[in-house]
């Protein structure tokens, strides 16, 4: 089944149209984007940072709790994943790994970028990257390493912020040239350079969208007129559920029930509902003695 999602999405890829793909921090919050009728998801590793370890996105989480945390997304859908593997969590040899036990996962693209080790998010400061031949060879172990040529390489350089947009394209190329298939240039300042990148790079481009953070916020049919191919809302969930989670529990503590919230949120009949109960209803009948 994996193959056979792998396949569509690289297919896809190779189409007119952009693809927008929310970001999921867990099986329940891919789920719901799956039933909201999205061709993709993206899992990101802020997010699973944010809501795992309660801590920023700093390059905290390992590679084998993405990893895990992958296999559960990927086994509660059918829509593509696109991973985020931040660094590859080391060298070349631990991309290798890395690669290995993402595909094994289940996802349709991994996302490696340039950062040095540990990483942080793109939006934030005091970045840093590796030297162009490092994060070249990284790429080209990536791409040796996958099992199924379906499996998409995504190299994302966060050289925009640090060293200038000239160079962020120029290792954009090099990344082109080292085998990657998609290419991301985070941490764009604004719509031109936006535009800039799509004169440069002759592979589908992937677009970052964070609210609040260095770059414009920009609708899928903007970016899709300029020649992205995927778009990427990695957090909004993520902002939207700690929002209405403090509204929630002051709510809560000022009151003394949820009652006052109950038109806010799923009941629990409705959330197991779309979690799929009666489903689990009828293997049960299936299989249990009476």
């Amino acid at each position: 089944m994996m193959n056979s999602i792998r396949k569509k999405f690289k297919e896809r890829v190779s189409q007119t149209g952009i693809i927008i793909a929310p970001g999921a921090y867990d099986s329940l919050t891919s789920v719901l984007i799956e039933q909201a009728g999205f061709e993709a998801l993206y899992m990101t590793g802020g997010g699973i940072s944010y809501t795992t370890l309660g801590k920023p996105d700093i390059g905290l989480m390992t590679a084998s709790e993405m990893a895990t945390r992958a296999s559960y997304i990927c086994d509660a859908v059918q829509i593509p994943v696109i991973a985020d593997a931040d660094t590859g969590y080391g060298n070349y040899l631990n991309v290798m790994r890395t690669v290995k036990d993402f595909e094994r996962a289940g996802i349709s693209a991994i996302q490696l970028e340039d950062q040095d080790f540990p990483k942080r998010c793109g939006h934030l400061r005091d970045k840093n990257v590796i030297p162009l031949s490092e994060m070249i060879g990284k790429i080209k172990a990536a791409v040796d390493t996958r099992v199924d040529e379906n499996l998409l390489i995504i190299a994302r350089t966060d050289s925009r912020a640090i060293n200038g947009l000239q160079e962020a394209i120029e290792r954009a190329q090099c990344y082109v040239e080292a085998g990657a298939d998609i290419i991301f240039v985070e941490a764009l300042e604004n719509k031109d350079e936006f535009s800039i990148i799509t004169n440069y790079i002759q592979k589908p481009l992937l677009a970052n969208m964070v609210e609040g953070g260095k770059s414009p916020l920009m609708s899928a049919s903007e970016l899709d007129s300029m020649g992205y191919k995927i778009v990427i809302f990695p957090n909004s969930v993520t902002r939207v559920v700690a929002k209405a989670a403090q509204d929630l529990f002051h709510e809560l503590k000022e009151t003394g029930t949820t009652a006052g919230m109950k038109d806010q949120m799923l009941n629990f009949s409705q959330l197991n509902q779309l979690l799929g109960i009666q489903r689990y209803h009828e293997i049960e009948e299936k299989y249990v003695l009476r």
